[in-house]
């Protein structure tokens, strides 16, 4: 594999190919981790002669969120072979899964074997540190490949980079090239092994981490459909994933679980969404399950409010909805996830305080949404207009059928 020439990307890594399908093979490259903990961060490649590699960048919607870096003035050690540049490594679940296998289709395009995957830390207080579904993940990509993570400045020898295949943007939908790797090399060994309806739970992860309030009750109304309550914190990638294959029908709270989900799902199987807050950041999430595994899924809005935290009055990660299960389980009956559902209680006053009790979520750090009490308190003004109408319409018909008479 030669060095390409090409432009250097001045555009979003986009689905229709461009440098996010392009390779490149650059020597002596200097790599340049993070040294403060943004989001945007000077971090990335500098080639042999100095200059900026941009083709090594992560980019997120419409910019990149890594930019030049300084020249270091010295290196930390010098790594000999050849790598594949995997960019940056998160450790949280969710943007590893998307933008930290981002450039791992290349596995399918090399003409030579490269000794691993270097990354640079997201954080640079995690250092070199590789978490067990990081390194899991990229061995279900190919066996016994190592990750390295330059956690300070180093030259290497060799290094194969290509381009950004996927992440969040329009690039969610992934190139074609990433997601044939994902669907010809991912997982490709692991059996179907689990029951043909689960619900993958955010339960356990407590509400302060995006919960749902009232999602134990709606697991017990989907557990007597026959449902298993799948908590996927609590198995490997690869139990995970032989349950995710095995589900015809798969309920989930939307979250990090179906970014994994959407890596081996397909067609034949019913996929369901159901929101836990008030947010546009789902419809990125039900583009991936779209794209790669063909198929629609059913996205459930049924927020009866939103609790968020209350020092930062809106919706964001931190915040979490309270179900309408009364919603949810007319949707599901109507798209033939479940039998029943036509008559979901949701959670009465005394109810929801019990859960906020037990959960120990305090009124001091979260209070109802203003944009939902505000829209409650609309829906009620209007509904006393209707029935004061309602009043003066069959006040007015009685009077006048008293006159007729």
């Amino acid at each position: 594999m030669c060095a390409t020439e090409h432009p250097a990307p001045t555009t979003p890594p986009s689905p229709e190919g461009g440098w996010s399908e392009s390779i490149s093979v650059l020597r002596n490259v200097t790599v340049v981790p993070p040294v403060e903990s943004n989001l945007v961060q000077a971090a990335g490649l500098l080639r042999e002669d100095g200059s900026y590699c941009a083709e090594g960048a992560l980019w997120r919607r419409h910019r990149p969120i890594t930019t030049e870096p300084p020249k270091p003035s010295e290196f930390a050690e010098k790594i000999s072979g050849r790598w594949l540049w995997g960019g940056v490594l998160w450790a949280h679940f969710g943007h590893f899964l998307v933008e930290s296998t981002a450039r791992l289709w290349a596995l399918s395009e090399l003409d030579a074997p490269v000794d691993g995957v270097l990354f640079i830390p997201k954080r640079p207080a995690v250092r070199d540190q590789v978490r067990g579904f990081q390194a899991e993940f990229v061995d279900l990509m190919q066996r016994d490949l190592p990750i390295r993570v330059a956690a300070d400045p180093s030259l290497v020898e060799e290094l194969v980079i290509p381009g950004q295949g996927f992440g969040l943007g329009r690039i969610t939908e992934a190139t074609p090239k990433y997601r044939n790797a994902i669907h010809a090399r991912f997982a490709r060994d692991i059996k179907p092994e689990g029951p043909e309806k689960i619900y993958i739970s955010r339960s356990k992860l407590g509400l302060g981490k995006g919960g749902l309030l009232g999602e134990e009750q709606m697991e017990a109304f989907l557990a007597a459909e026959g449902y298993e309550i799948f908590h996927p914190q609590e198995h490997t990638l690869s139990e995970q994933l032989a349950r995710y294959k095995a589900a015809r029908k798969v309920i989930a709270a939307d979250g990090s679980a179906l970014h994994l989900y959407a890596m081996v799902g397909r067609p034949d199987q019913k996929v369901a969404m159901v929101l836990r807050r008030k947010s546009t950041a789902h419809t990125l999430l039900t583009d991936n399950v779209r794209y790669f595994c063909k198929c629609d899924p059913l996205v459930i809005g049924a927020l009866r409010t939103e609790w968020v935290p209350k020092n930062n009055q809106r919706s964001s990660r931190l915040s979490f909805g309270e179900l309408d299960h009364s919603v949810i389980g007319r949707a599901l009956h109507e798209a033939g996830f479940i039998s029943g559902g036509k008559n979901w209680p949701v959670l009465d006053d005394a109810a929801r305080n019990q859960v906020l009790k037990d959960k120990g979520i305090k009124s001091d750090r979260f209070v109802e949404s203003p944009a939902f009490r505000k829209a409650r308190e609309e829906k009620e003004r209007a509904e006393r207009r209707a029935r004061r109408a309602a009043r003066h319409a069959r006040r007015q018909a009685r009077a006048a059928a008293q006159n007729d008479g």
